[in-house]
């Protein structure tokens, strides 16, 4: 028994006035609870019960040591509500990173929804379109579109895949044309995004077959959302992940290119510092954000081919 158990028993009997009822209430065995208690009082080493047979009642030092641990289990009562209280309405700053892209499309517009869920969480996003290090930047979820994390003290949870692919805006089209094969990407303006794995080198493949498309960029940028803008433009064709330019092609505003054939998918990782017990703020967050994946059935939308929709 902890000691914790062993003060809990012992307030137990000084406020029944019974070894028989403080067990009960513990659901011990009267012979455990008779052990225990002595074990207490040899470890302090003073006399806290005396015992006859007609009733059983506190020495001094036992009042004394009483009126001290009932305050104690009231106080330890008191913070373990407080923990479960935290549980159930979390609190504190909840500091999240993203690229600008995915924080503008997929992070700021739940926030709404999060904070009436959480009120008592302060949400600070920190926009970045490279990888901050979670632990020296006191990150608590970062949102990443990789697949592992090479420091060991960072857990991910997967929340889908995406695939990226080439578009443009119908009116760049109009005047340039549409590529038909790989091979006519040289002649079109490439919008290029520079924080890509080899920016200027375009690995397809389709049915098993790979191709390696070198492009130079009329347009370079390290933020998608800068490529976006000028392709919305008519300025050219851009390759982006798929969760940035989905609503723009159901809408019409941009155009799906040589969609058969697939260039390295993205997995799309909540990264968070590994802990034993992990906060609530982060906890709920983490949920939250699975939840609407799920919910939005964004893995399917993103890796699927247009038209099939």
């Amino acid at each position: 028994m902890d000691r914790w158990t062993e003060i809990e028993l012992f307030v137990q009997v000084a406020e029944t006035g019974s070894l028989s009822r403080a067990a009960e209430a513990l659901q011990l065995s009267n012979a455990a609870a008779s052990r225990h208690l002595s074990a207490m009082e040899e470890r302090l080493g003073v006399r806290l019960v005396e015992r006859n047979t007609r009733r059983l009642y506190l020495t001094d030092t036992g009042q004394e040591f009483f009126n001290r641990a009932k305050a104690i289990l009231a106080d330890l009562k008191d913070a373990e509500a407080t923990v479960n209280a935290a549980a159930l309405n979390p609190t504190g700053t909840l500091r999240i990173t993203a690229s600008l892209s995915f924080a503008m499309h997929h992070v700021a517009p739940l926030l709404k929804e999060y904070t009436r869920r959480y009120p008592n969480v302060t949400v600070h996003v920190e926009a970045a379109n490279r990888y901050l290090d979670i632990i020296d930047n006191n990150i608590d979820v970062a949102i990443r579109t990789r697949e592992f994390e090479p420091d060991s003290n960072v857990t991910i949870r997967r929340l889908g895949e995406t695939r990226r692919i080439l578009a443009a805006a119908p009116r760049y089209l109009a005047e340039h044309g549409f590529p038909k094969t790989l091979d006519e990407l040289a002649r079109h303006k490439l919008l290029i995004y520079t924080y890509a794995n080899n920016p200027n080198e375009l690995r397809f493949t389709r049915e098993g077959q790979t191709s390696v498309v070198t492009v130079k960029g009329l347009l370079e940028s390290n933020d998608g959302q800068i490529l976006r803008a000028a392709a919305l433009d008519g300025m050219g064709i851009l390759v982006q992940p798929t969760y940035i330019l989905y609503d723009d092609i159901v809408a019409g505003r941009l155009v799906p290119l040589l969609d058969d054939w697939d260039l390295p998918r993205l997995a799309i990782n909540l990264a968070y510092p590994s802990r034993k017990h992990m906060s609530a703020k982060v906890r709920t967050f983490i949920d939250f954000m699975a939840e609407h994946f799920e919910k939005m059935n964004y893995e399917r939308k993103w890796t699927g081919r247009f038209g099939t929709y």
